[in-house]
């Protein structure tokens, strides 16, 4: 395989998440909100737009998939940090939830490395769900009291990885776009 067969539109928008999410922390920490707001909603929509493009322009790839795994994994986590730092009053009453959501996060993907010898990330429908509530859940505080949206992100996130958790335990192989618990399909075989 060559560097450039897996230089497609899809893999760079995916990539994109994680390099430019130093700027993210830059605009958050310098007090500049709306500068992050509109970077964070920029960045935020390559999420949909680089799985969209892959399957449109059939682009689909492992590389790509687990580069937007990762893209996706570093959002999360700087999405509570940036929630910390910017919108602390709608984040204080959910901490103890925070910390139950990556304690389940950390769980899931312990599981997934000691049972199917990797860490994995699903995109099951619950976590394409709450993927979408967390994008807007950034946008949004910045005009809105979001503490009872920040509960209802994190349970739907909790419940998502307790089903990625699930389907680790159940099956011997899985594809990571499996879509729920009820439909996994096998890790794909590799050519």
């Amino acid at each position: 395989m060559t560097i450039s067969r897996h230089f497609t539109v899809p893999n760079i928008l995916s990539a994109s998440r994680i390099v430019f999410l130093p700027l993210l922390y830059a605009f958050a920490l310098t007090g500049h909100e709306i500068a992050f707001v509109v970077a964070y909603a920029l960045l935020g929509a390559t999420d949909a737009l680089d799985g969209y493009l892959a399957r449109r322009l059939h682009q689909s790839s492992e590389i790509g998939k687990n580069l937007d795994a990762w893209a996706d994994l570093a959002m999360y986590v700087s999405t509570a940090f940036f929630l910390s730092r910017l919108h602390m009053d709608y984040l204080r009453p959910n901490l103890t939830f925070l910390y139950v959501f990556f304690s389940i996060l950390g769980l899931s993907l312990v599981v997934s490395a000691v049972k199917l010898r990797k860490p994995i990330i699903m995109h099951t429908i619950v976590l394409k769900v709450d993927a979408v509530l967390l994008y807007f859940l950034m946008i949004f505080s910045t005009f809105f009291d979001t503490t009872i949206y920040v509960t209802v992100v994190i349970a739907g996130y909790c419940l998502g990885f307790i089903e990625s958790i699930l389907i680790f335990l159940l099956n011997k192989s899985v594809d990571p776009d499996s879509p729920t618990i009820f439909h996994v399909r096998p890790e794909p075989k590799r050519s």
